[in-house]
């Protein structure tokens, strides 16, 4: 589904993503860990160019989406992508925040939209809170709201972008059940987090990412319990209880 080849990523004299290649399939989930300022966050950014790559190429389903043809905004409507913030438009409902893009975009009549909304609220368990406002709600009740808002679009691959860094720590656990339900789905999805519980038990690839390279990557089965790298021995060392 998507193919990173020689990615490079620069900030000024700085170089983030130093040649990195990936090939993630329809349905894999794939885990990026690694210490803060790895690289982990631009990569992800890169697959659907809200960071323009410095150097490489990114095919998304056979489309070179880097080319200066392509037209980016047509494929972000596949890509769903939930922050670290939770990004809600404060002035609208949850239902407003859910239907406004599937809407405006011609995907869908307001009253599909609207179906499809309350749907997808009965999944996360927030039926009963459509008419509220993201002030009424808590930063956990807003995440999963976040990621109600890009699966609306129906897209074809989620990107999870340290979804729960933001949260307090009792609310971490009802984010990462929605997105443990997703993956059980079959939603192909690349999260960068610091949860290593959940790369443990969700992921089918786990990618260890420092300064700007792919380290070492397996299944996190390997990665977590045989890692091959001394660097990941050593991060592994002070990040797993």
């Amino acid at each position: 589904m998507i193919t990173v080849n020689q990615l490079e990523k620069n900030f000024g004299d700085l170089q983030v993503l130093k040649g990195v290649n990936q090939h993630i399939k329809k349905g894999e989930k794939v885990v990026l860990i690694g210490p803060s300022g790895s690289g982990k966050t631009t990569l992800l950014r890169c697959l659907n160019l809200l960071e323009e790559p410095t150097g490489g190429t990114i095919f998304f389903q056979g489309e070179d989406i880097t080319a200066p043809q392509c037209d980016i905004n047509k494929i972000r409507m596949k890509m769903g992508m939930v922050f670290q913030q939770f990004n809600l438009f404060p002035h609208l409902s949850i239902l407003g925040n859910i239907t406004l893009a599937p809407v405006k975009l011609g995907l869908k009549t307001p009253e599909e939209a609207e179906k499809d909304a309350y749907e997808l609220l009965k999944r996360v368990g927030l039926q009963d809170k459509a008419l509220n406002y993201p002030r009424q709600l808590s930063g956990g009740q807003q995440q999963r709201i976040a990621i109600v808002r890009a699966l609306a679009m129906n897209p074809e691959v989620m990107l999870f972008d340290e979804p729960t860094s933001a949260l307090d720590p009792e609310m971490v656990g009802e984010v990462l059940d929605v997105m443990k339900q997703l993956a059980a789905e079959g939603m192909t999805m690349v999260v960068v987090t610091h949860e290593m519980g959940f790369a443990r038990e969700v992921a089918d690839r786990v990618v260890f990412m420092d300064e700007g390279v792919v380290v070492e990557e397996g299944s996190p089965e390997q990665v977590f319990g045989n890692p091959q790298q001394a660097r990941t021995q050593d991060f592994l060392k002070k990040v797993l209880k």
